[in-house]
């Protein structure tokens, strides 16, 4: 792949590969750094690029891998970082505020108990926008694998909601 290709690359994939980091982490700084180093990686290994996977599928097992380690590591050293309280829109009413992030927060912590790999490849389809064929590749998995898992991860997370 010559500098052309790369740069190629780089515009066809940065939107989904960016978008599968995001559905990883929920941090968009996170995940810019996870993807940025994706491509990095990805360029200088390019030549490991078989052309057996989509050249996606391939750039997100790079990213899977990345968020991994970087989750070991962070794990490693126990740094809390403090997150910044957003002050609300006072055109919105309070109520409607405290409605919808209560929902938000109920759906999270159900979709965050849900076990692996429901949860990523719910996440994977829905926020990262995949294909089951592109689930199936990256979990070295068919599509239909991804169907049907996809499926019970929704049925599990409407039991949890359900409850809730």
């Amino acid at each position: 792949m010559d500098r052309e290709g790369i740069g190629k690359l780089y515009e066809a994939h940065y939107m989904r590969v960016f978008s599968y980091c995001m559905t990883l982490s929920g941090d968009r700084m996170l995940a810019e750094e996870i993807t940025q180093e994706t491509f990095f990686k990805a360029f200088k290994k390019r030549e490991d690029y078989r052309g057996e996977s989509d050249e996606v599928t391939w750039l997100c097992a790079i990213a899977k891998n990345i968020f991994v380690d970087e989750k070991r590591r962070s794990s490693k050293t126990d740094s809390l970082d403090e997150i910044p309280e957003e002050i609300p829109d006072q055109a919105e009413g309070i109520e409607k505020i405290a409605a919808d992030r209560d929902s938000s927060f109920r759906i999270h912590l159900a979709l965050h108990a849900l076990e692996e790999p429901y949860r990523e490849v719910f996440e994977l389809r829905v926020f990262g926008e995949l294909s089951f064929k592109e689930i199936g590749l990256i979990f070295t998995k068919t599509e239909n694998w991804a169907r049907v898992t996809y499926h019970r991860a929704r049925l599990r997370l409407q039991e949890r909601m359900d409850i809730q």
